[in-house]
């Protein structure tokens, strides 16, 4: 199914790309379904996914979050040079491609999708809009960094005050990627991390709006969002009602090989979430949408959607 491209204005003026697949074959929505991408890449990599959901009656919305895609407007502006928070206008736009959705299919349920990043900022949607949406899916989500997020933090802001803000961090990049290749050595390629699918990694390797290094001014703001996402207020701020679906591979580096995924489910749990659940998938690596098992895991989404609308 193709997508529609579009661009909402934000509550600062700034254009943001969005892309919308209507449920397939003109039918009627059953719900629609928000996406929250990750770092480094955008939306429109998600035309497989959100295709097949569309194909089974779902409306798919996905915005490229500032600093990404197009809606960083241009190569130069890859990696976040705007000032102010990256991680407060992101969730603001999430907030406001939410009341497109609503407008163009009132009163459907609606359903988050948020993978690594994505599934950071989407934490702290529910914990903040839980009441507004039926349901989440996490994606290679990760649990607390601990120490090492606070090292992160501290050379991050070290960065700020002698480089500023705006500056690519070569560094910061070393430290939260540079680790992740070392479990599939001999490495093929920077990002075999990605997934065992070698097509697939070298289709992120050859895009342009792949792979950016971020700004140390947008590493300030991320560490500040994943030590929110954490702390034990936002667990208990989520509803407790509120279905939660984490999937990830069990190889999955950012994912700790499956531990922070079981981190952050025991942490919903033990916050009173009654209905969580989590897989993790054998041998699978971050994207777990492009390993070579993505169309189990497609009909296991599916699966999961299908029963909580």
């Amino acid at each position: 199914m193709p997508f529609q491209e579009k661009t909402f204005k934000a509550s600062d003026g700034k254009n943001v790309t969005y892309y919308y697949w209507p449920a397939a074959n003109g039918s009627t929505a059953k719900a629609t379904v928000q996406l929250a991408h990750g770092m480094a890449e955008h939306a429109a990599r998600y035309d497989r996914f959100a295709s097949f959901l569309a194909k089974n009656g779902y409306a798919v919305f996905a915005n490229d979050h500032r600093g990404h895609g197009k809606t960083a407007g241009g190569a130069e502006q890859l990696g976040y040079t705007e000032e102010g928070s990256f991680w407060d206008k992101a969730l603001a736009d999430m907030r406001s491609l939410h009341g497109i959705a609503k407008k163009q299919h009132p009163g459907l349920p609606h359903f988050l999708f948020g993978h690594s990043m994505g599934s950071f900022l989407t934490r702290h949607y529910i914990a903040e809009y839980g009441n507004e949406v039926s349901g989440a899916i996490l994606s290679g989500t990760a649990g607390d960094p601990g120490f090492l997020g606070k090292v992160g933090a501290f050379i991050a802001n070290m960065e700020s005050i002698f480089k500023g803000r705006k500056k690519q961090s070569k560094l910061l990049n070393l430290l939260s990627f540079g680790k992740f290749n070392e479990p599939f050595k001999p490495n093929r390629t920077a990002y075999d991390w990605l997934s065992r699918d070698e097509a697939e990694v070298d289709k992120y390797v050859e895009d342009p709006l792949c792979g950016t290094v971020f700004t140390t001014g947008f590493f300030i703001d991320l560490l500040k969002g994943i030590g929110l996402i954490n702390n034990k207020n936002t667990f208990e701020k989520t509803p407790k009602d509120l279905p939660i679906y984490l999937f990830a591979g069990a190889k999955d580096p950012v994912g700790d090989m499956g531990k922070g995924v079981t981190e952050v489910f025991n942490a919903y749990k033990k916050a009173g979430l009654k209905k969580v659940l989590h897989k993790l998938y054998e041998e699978g690596r971050h994207e777990m949408l492009n390993e070579v098992n993505w169309e189990e895991v497609f009909g296991d989404v599916l699966e999961w959607l299908e029963e909580a609308v």
